[in-house]
């Protein structure tokens, strides 16, 4: 791997909100910031329809807040490089963060490579993937006008996509239990939705479709162990989420589900590595909460940075 000239104060691992506002307060802070990003900045808030509750906005369009967030991460001289990491190394007094064909030297950094969506592990469901399974509403939802769709799970994302797809489908929404864990304001406006139906006590056995695409999903009742073919044209998948921390395990930050263990300053047990967002164990994963993470990471890189250069360049 070739090493990048220039050292950081902190390297940014991921663009979600996270990690923008983070970057946004350590360049506000005068540190040389680098953001790393595999995909689009903006995480999660790519695949959202619209955010409700964010502060300042009665309803903001999910693209467009991560494209105000991402213009206020760079306002201040943050760097952005597109990047997959693999791994971070301790080099002396610095981390090495590597990523693709460059290593990248730097004094601190954070981690805020957020989470991804779990997967029901059936059959069909890889064979299918694109061609009727998918795990955004707002990418492919309009790929199924007029057609019939399952929804799989019965929490937030779950009721909430489910619901957003009544625009475009009918939907049924498959949950394993007879009441559903999404907050409650979700829950009435889909019961109140004539396009949205529900199927509980039910979990997926697979889904199966034919040379071309999805045909139907086969479910089992709970109760009943009743096992049936329930046609549709598609199926979205919400049923829990996965910490994207396998580059970082060898670290020992994580717990055992591998979520980042963190204290109330974004601290890790390691000096100088600071996790945000939805990566970090922690009972509440919102916009919100992501960017209190990161504007307290940011803040507190810049008092690491300060105490390094006092300790190091003496």
């Amino acid at each position: 791997m070739e090493l990048t000239e220039k050292i950081y104060d902190v390297v940014i691992i991921g663009a979600g909100p996270g990690g923008m506002t983070a970057a946004l307060y350590a360049s506000r802070s005068n540190l040389k910031t680098l953001i790393l990003e595999r995909g689009m900045p903006g995480g999660e808030l790519i695949n959202t329809a619209e955010v409700e509750n964010y502060p300042g906005f009665e309803s903001i369009l999910g693209p467009e807040l991560a494209d105000n967030m991402y213009k206020s991460a760079l306002r201040f001289g943050a760097e952005h490089v597109y990047g997959d990491v693999s791994g971070i190394k301790q080099d002396g007094a610095y981390y090495q963060v590597e990523a693709g064909k460059k290593t990248y030297k730097t004094k601190s950094v954070i981690i805020a490579t957020g989470s991804k969506y779990r997967k029901l592990n059936v059959p069909g469901e890889e064979e299918y993937a694109g061609r009727g399974v998918s795990y955004c509403a707002v990418c492919d939802g309009a790929f199924f006008r007029d057609k019939e769709l399952a929804v799989i799970g019965g929490g937030d994302s779950a009721v909430e996509e489910g619901t957003y797809l009544t625009q475009f489908a009918d939907v049924d929404i498959v949950h394993r239990r007879d009441e559903l864990r999404a907050q409650k304001i979700l829950q009435e406006r889909a019961f109140k939705n004539e396009k949205v139906d529900f199927i509980w006590d039910t979990v997926v056995e697979g889904i199966v479709g034919d040379d071309k695409k999805v045909t139907g999903v086969s479910i089992k009742n709970l109760k009943t162990n009743e096992v049936t073919t329930h046609p549709v044209d598609g199926v979205f998948v919400y049923v829990g989420i996965l910490p994207q921390t396998d580059a970082f395990l060898d670290l020992n930050i994580t717990d055992e589900e591998g979520w980042i263990v963190t204290n109330d300053l974004m601290e890790t047990s390691l000096p100088g590595v600071f996790a945000v967002g939805d990566v970090r164990k922690k009972t509440l994963r919102q916009v919100t909460t992501a960017v209190g993470d990161g504007a307290e990471a940011g803040n507190r890189a810049f008092h690491y940075v300060e105490t390094w250069n006092e300790k190091n360049q003496a």
